[in-house]
């Protein structure tokens, strides 16, 4: 039984890992608004911050952002329980890794919101910001001047800036959502018919 605890964790515990590594690489080389562009104007890494949730949404204030730390957390346990008891109670496998990178992505952004304000001297505890570094802006152009409210202004796909936690939660949310039939498959009992009984009899 330990051994189904091992790959969902060890994959987990690689991808906090990794985010966190690219996030000290991103603040050790870099300052805010840098760029270094690996894909031309379609791809790069773009250092920034955030006080708030995944791709750069916010939860205005300080206690806005003290309230969404101490969320998380709260959230993080309870997705590490449910990751415990789907793999205790035989889920469907994809469901399981599926679940490890939610929660490998929600504790990777946690370490930042908790004690990058602590380690890097900023700001207290739970108070510190999140890395995103990813940039995508792979379609760039503008609406045309006709279109109601956004007519005339800029258009840009994919225009969030993130991280490989953010990256690691939405494949988890998105798998499952598309695969619900399958991880979430019930087995139908059999149901015996009567020629069955009258031969036992």
């Amino acid at each position: 039984m330990k051994a189904a605890y091992t790959k969902p964790f060890l994959t987990a515990a690689f991808i906090i890992l990794l985010d966190q590594i690219i996030k000290i690489w991103v603040r050790k080389h870099m300052i805010l608004g840098d760029e270094i562009r690996f894909l031309g104007n379609r791809g790069m890494l773009h250092y920034t911050e955030n006080n708030g949730m995944a791709f750069g949404m916010e939860l205005g204030g300080e206690f806005g952002k003290l309230a969404l730390t101490l969320f998380r957390i709260v959230a993080v346990c309870g997705i590490g329980y449910a990751l415990v008891f789907l793999i205790k109670h035989k889920y469907h496998r994809g469901l399981i890794m599926m679940v490890a990178l939610i929660l490998a992505g929600a504790l990777g952004n946690i370490i930042d919101s908790t004690f990058y304000g602590v380690i890097y001297k900023y700001a207290g505890l739970f108070h510190g910001r999140v890395v995103d570094m990813f940039y995508f802006p792979l379609l760039t152009g503008s609406f045309p001047k006709w279109l109601p409210i956004w007519g005339g202004e800029e258009f840009i796909f994919f225009r969030p800036v993130f991280n490989l936690a953010d990256a690691s939660i939405s494949i988890g949310v998105i798998m499952i959502l598309l695969n619900q039939k399958r991880y979430f498959k019930q087995e139908e009992p059999e149901v015996s018919s009567p020629n069955s009984e009258m031969v036992e009899e």
